[in-house]
């Protein structure tokens, strides 16, 4: 089944069941714009026999960006650089979304003024409640994103109400403390993302792949419950989505992702066979993805339509190659010691960037070097990005 196509609803075909999810890359050059360096990778899993990639964290709204090196999309974006990323991650029959995004209440401070569905102050994490204007204008906003996404080249967009940010947070009872149309149950929680994916949608047409990508829980107590998730996935059910991405976590500070947690995965295998039962639009399940007996078996469940793959492409660009030879292999993963906070999901984000350059095979970085580096990077890039986006 791994070579199987797949036809989603808008009428696109998958050359096959594996996609490389969305990870924040940080590639771009601090000011919005790609990169001849990201370019290069998309190329390489283009390459590597990927049906489907997802380019992570595009902000659509300059003001509320996850990182300095996140895509901008907006009137004064380098189109031809997008149009050259496009290109080279097209290849081999390969398709590319954008993932849009809004950070929310996890904004990179040192280039926003964070905001959410309401006002937090814990450790950590300090933003103000969205107005009621605001939060209307959001479905604008990413409409607007969509559309320029399609006339610059790319095959579809995915709308990102994941691992805590900003459409996350208005579904889950922790962050969402609203009282009015946008916060209580979960219907009124989920409704500016329905608002969202239907103004989405009568911009780009009924042939343009719109993805979402939702939490099967937030992991945190308090937060976004199986039950609440599975019944958002219901309510999925009746919207134009063409597939319905699969995970779960949170971003907040001092939390730890699942892939960080020391657990063998996949992850959310239970809560896919769930959601089969709720929904026909195709589920892409993503988190803890190593080899390919997991992949296989998976789809074979017939609870997964597609197996989204993240840290193994950044292990081994070629893997969707490697599992769907006659032959499957799988590709040896690091090991890691008494890391610091972070410092896992930093060295994956820099060996991206090793990747990205070719020197993958000369990356000897620690996850304490690789967070030294990557956060001295982050630093070094909220310079041009406030100079570009006059904040």
């Amino acid at each position: 089944m791994l070579k199987s196509s797949l036809h989603l609803p808008c009428g696109l075909l998958l050359k096959n069941r594996l996609a490389k999810s969305a990870m924040s890359d940080s590639l771009a050059n601090g000011k919005g714009d790609s990169t001849p360096a990201q370019a290069k990778l998309y190329e390489r899993w283009a390459k590597g026999g990927i049906g489907l990639s997802i380019v992570g964290e595009v902000q659509g709204d300059a003001r509320y960006p996850e990182k300095p090196g996140n895509l901008v999309f907006h009137d004064a974006s380098h189109q031809k650089a997008l149009q050259t990323l496009v290109k080279k991650a097209t290849v081999n029959g390969a398709h590319i979304w954008a993932q849009l995004g809004h950070a929310g209440a996890l904004s990179h401070p040192p280039i926003s003024q964070p905001v959410g569905p309401s006002a937090l102050d814990v450790s950590g994490i300090q933003c103000r409640g969205l107005l009621v204007n605001e939060v209307q204008q959001l479905p604008k906003m990413y409409a607007k994103t969509a559309l320029f996404a399609k006339n610059v080249g790319f095959g579809g967009v995915q709308i990102h109400a994941a691992h805590g940010f900003l459409l996350s947070q208005f579904l889950s009872p922790l962050f969402n403390s609203r009282q009015d149309n946008y916060g209580g149950s979960i219907e009124a929680r989920s409704s500016i993302i329905i608002d969202i994916i239907n103004e989405v949608r009568k911009t780009v047409g009924p042939r343009f792949p719109i993805g979402i990508k939702i939490n099967s829980s937030d992991m945190l107590e308090g937060g976004l419950t199986e039950a609440d998730a599975l019944e958002f996935v219901r309510i999925l059910d009746g919207t134009s989505v063409d597939l319905i991405e699969i995970s779960g976590g949170t971003y907040f500070p001092g939390t730890k992702s699942s892939s960080d947690g020391g657990g063998g995965g996949p992850y959310f295998l239970g809560f896919a066979e769930q959601a089969r039962g709720a929904t026909n639009i195709p589920l892409m399940l993503t988190g803890g993805f190593k080899y390919h007996q997991q992949a296989a078996d998976a789809l074979a469940s017939g609870h997964v339509d597609i197996v989204g793959l993240a840290r193994a492409l950044v292990v081994e660009p070629n893997v969707a190659n490697l599992w769907l030879a006659k032959d499957p292999s799988d590709p040896s993963y690091p090991s890691f010691e008494s890391t610091p906070q972070g410092g896992i999901t930093a060295w994956y984000t820099m060996r991206i960037s090793a990747l990205s350059q070719g020197y993958e095979d000369d990356f000897a970085l620690s996850p304490a070097d690789a967070l030294a580096i990557y956060e001295q990077r982050d630093k070094l890039r909220c310079v041009p990005w406030l100079k570009r986006f006059n904040q």
